[in-house]
């Protein structure tokens, strides 16, 4: 039955997901080409817009939502920002670049918004029913428009490839979901917690435990359920890389987070030794890795498996200092992602894609600004301080030294190094090599005020640590209370 107070707590999902039914209409019947496909970004994007300020001016204050499925607090919003920003950030960026990419279709910014409404119910999913719907409502639309560029073998191919792995994450999460639910006769993230707080665990939940984490630990692209990750940033189109990149990320340490602390809060010495070992192996396999490659979207596949194992060292702590310190390196992370890929989408020569590495020498030279851009965005996902990428690994690995994992904190700081190496690479080539044949000069405004905003917040980070901390203490205060 319909209840008014439903609707309130999900009123920026109801939104969304409403103006998707109705833009389906209008890429049915407003026709082909880039005039409609332009008419649906923008129509998308004010409402993205709309649902940030409803979420900015209508802070929840702890509402669950049908039946409890649905979670709205403090956490929630935090994190459903952080995701409407990278959405907004990508399909800003992806209004020039549609077309000469062959995706010049108003299926994409649909299907973009679509996802985005999935992120969303992620974030505030409080029930393993609604948990895997949301996984689902934010993946199929990516399967689709990874392999939207239908002349592309590669594209097609990094579509298959995240369709397929895609569907034996969701069977690892299934299976794991039923264990559990077997044990505790709920669905509910609450029924789970007070089944789980009783000293006798069978062996078979504690499977369902890991097996769960480790479906969503695909949706992170953690190693070892990275595969996917390289192949399909490398085939899929710039813009959907970008999109990869960033928001869907942000939602998936989001759901774990709800999850592991919500359901699981009264087991954290069994589920902090299963987030111990991705992070080893996220930040080894994605440091090691990165140094190998040539493509540039190739090398941030493997940068951002390395950052989401730095981002679990800090929830492997089990604490809420853990909570707080992968709340702050996710902010970072946004905004070291829009503008890296903001510079990445304008590497074109005569109109073509050159994503090489070695594209990039002479930037310095040929466009100025883009080197000074890309140059503060790898120096932060390098952790050099002041910026906002050394913030980030500062308070999770601190939580995790807290919480007496020191050797996992100092494995994380030696990749840190490790992984300096190829982000100073990017920076040789920029400024001590010169150029063979220059990238094409236009640059488009999106492009300008997404490398613009990613820059000033980058820098200006530690500037504004204080009220950050603040926001992400109220964030992970509210994620703890469900302890």
């Amino acid at each position: 039955m319909f209840h008014l107070i439903d609707v309130l707590p999900a009123l920026p999902e109801l939104l969304l997901a409403a103006l998707a039914l109705a833009l389906v209409l209008v890429a049915a019947f407003g026709g082909e080409g880039g005039r409609n496909t332009r008419r649906v970004t923008r129509i998308s994007l004010g409402g993205i817009l709309l649902a940030l300020a409803l979420i900015w001016f209508g802070a929840a204050n702890d509402e669950t939502a049908f039946g409890g499925m649905h979670r709205a607090d403090s956490f929630a919003d935090y994190m459903k920002i952080l995701v409407l920003l990278g959405t907004f950030g990508a399909l800003f960026m992806s209004i020039t670049p549609l077309a000469k990419d062959d995706i010049n279709k108003p299926e994409f910014p649909l299907l973009v918004l679509l996802a985005l409404v999935g992120m969303m119910l992620m974030i505030s999913a409080n029930d393993l029913m609604s948990l895997y719907m949301a996984i689902e409502l934010q993946s199929l639309p990516l399967y689709v428009v990874a392999a939207m560029r239908t002349k592309s073998l590669r594209s097609s191919e990094a579509g298959l490839k995240y369709f397929l792995l895609g569907a034996l994450s969701s069977g690892l999460l299934l299976y794991g979901a039923s264990l559990i639910y077997g044990f505790a006769g709920t669905t509910s993230f609450a029924g789970i917690a007070a089944a789980v707080s009783s000293d006798q665990l069978p062996s078979a939940f504690i499977v369902g435990m890991v097996f769960m984490i480790s479906g969503i630990a695909f949706k992170v692209s953690a190693a070892p359920f990275h595969m996917w990750t390289p192949d399909v940033y490398e085939g899929s189109p710039s813009p959907v890389t970008a999109l990869f990149a960033i928001a869907p990320k942000v939602a998936a340490m989001a759901l774990m987070m709800r999850l592991t602390y919500s359901a699981f809060g009264s087991i954290v010495d069994q589920w902090s030794q299963v987030l111990i070992a991705l992070s080893i192996a996220s930040m080894v396999v994605g440091a090691l890795g990165a140094i190998m490659q040539s493509d540039i979207k190739r090398m941030m596949a493997y940068s951002s498996i390395a950052h989401m194992g730095y981002a679990l060292a800090g929830l492997a702590a089990g604490s809420q200092q853990g909570a707080l310190g992968v709340v702050v390196y996710m902010t970072g992370y946004i905004f070291m992602g829009a503008g890296s890929f903001a510079i990445i989408l304008l590497m074109r020569r005569d109109g073509q894609a050159a994503t090489k590495i070695g594209d990039l020498q002479g930037l310095s030279r040929t466009h100025p600004m883009l080197a000074l851009g890309m140059m503060v965005m790898m120096f932060s996902m390098a952790g050099i301080p002041p910026l906002a990428g050394f913030f980030g690994k500062w308070y999770v690995f601190l939580a995790a030294v807290n919480a007496g994992l020191v050797p996992l904190a100092v494995i994380g700081v030696v990749m840190s190094v490790v992984g300096a190496f190829y982000y100073l690479r990017i920076i040789r080539l920029m400024y001590f090599e010169d150029a063979n044949e220059p990238l094409d000069a236009d640059i488009p405004v999106a492009h300008k005020i997404v490398l613009g905003v990613s820059i000033a917040v980058v820098l200006l980070f530690f500037a504004g640590l204080s009220q950050i901390l603040q926001s992400a203490n109220i964030a992970a205060s509210a994620l703890m209370a469900q302890l």
